[in-house]
């Protein structure tokens, strides 16, 4: 169990530190091209929803790796379930799009997608805090 916690914590540190990483560096106009999300949201909003994944996604690997204060780890996964949780409400509340077809399509794609990575971040906090922590 150790292994498949260390390899979804790398999958996980590896998604949510190129999107971290997009989100913080792309202008919002840009990224709402992939993103129909960021049409609803400031920049700032954007900037800090990407510093935050990126956080995460370094706290998911690197704390576990030098054995410091690896109890970030854990703590770095349960933010992440707390950021899609957020992301399960923005998406339901659904995007602006011309119709209603496309509309819900994304919406049930957005959904889908952070709730796969919430329960992905939720098997890690549960692995890195209880039986498998370091």
């Amino acid at each position: 169990m150790n292994l498949v916690l260390w390899i979804v914590q790398i999958l996980l540190a590896a998604i949510f530190g190129g999107v971290g990483v997009a989100k913080l560096t792309q202008p919002k106009e840009k990224l709402h091209e992939t993103m129909g999300w960021t049409e609803a949201a400031t920049p700032m909003q954007v900037k800090a929803i990407g510093a935050l994944e990126l956080l995460a996604g370094i706290g998911l690997v690197l704390p576990a790796l030098t054995g410091i204060a690896t109890v970030l780890t854990p703590l770095a996964a349960l933010g992440l379930v707390i950021i899609m949780i957020g992301g399960i409400v923005v998406h339901l509340r659904g995007v602006r799009t011309d119709t209603v077809a496309e509309r819900r399509k994304l919406e049930i794609q957005g959904t889908v997608t952070c709730v796969v990575l919430l329960v992905l971040a939720a098997l890690v906090a549960w692995g890195r805090f209880g039986p498998y922590s370091f």
